[in-house]
Formats: C-alpha cells, sequence, structure tokens
C-alpha cells in the first residue's frame, strides 16, 4: 500500500483571508507558529481537534482545509 498523507491548504487560504500570517492563525487555535509551520510544510498531522479549530477559525468545513490522499483543488 502506498503512502497517503494528511495535506491541507492552510497556505492558500491564509492568504485568502486578508493575508493571514501564521502568527495570527496559531494565535487563533493556540498552537505555536511552528506548529503552523509544520503542518503547512506538511510535516505534521493535526489532531482532531486541532483540525476542527482551523477549519472553524476559516469559517469551513474541515473537508475544505484538510484531505487525504492526493487532492490539491480548495
Amino acid at each position: 500500500m502506498g503512502k497517503n498523507l494528511v495535506g491541507n491548504h492552510i497556505r492558500k487560504l491564509r492568504f485568502n483571508h486578508d493575508e493571514m500570517t501564521q502568527q495570527q492563525l496559531a494565535d487563533k487555535v493556540e498552537v505555536t507558529r511552528q506548529t503552523i509551520v509544520a503542518l503547512e510544510k506538511g510535516n505534521y498531522s493535526p489532531s482532531l481537534e486541532l483540525a476542527f479549530r482551523i477549519a472553524h477559525a476559516f469559517n469551513l468545513p474541515l473537508e475544505e482545509v484538510f484531505f487525504y490522499g492526493d487532492n490539491t483543488k480548495v
């Protein structure tokens, strides 16, 4: 079986939300900026709770922020 990753559109969503900084998003979801950096680089898969907090920060459903496997559309 191939390696499937949890991916996300966080960087694009930040840009589309008044160019929100990584620090601003981190503050909203109560994590460090380094956590946001790791998420955007694909080096870290969030807990379910954090994934929901991030989706809520963008006022979007979870599946519009995160995806499983190869899905590059927003």
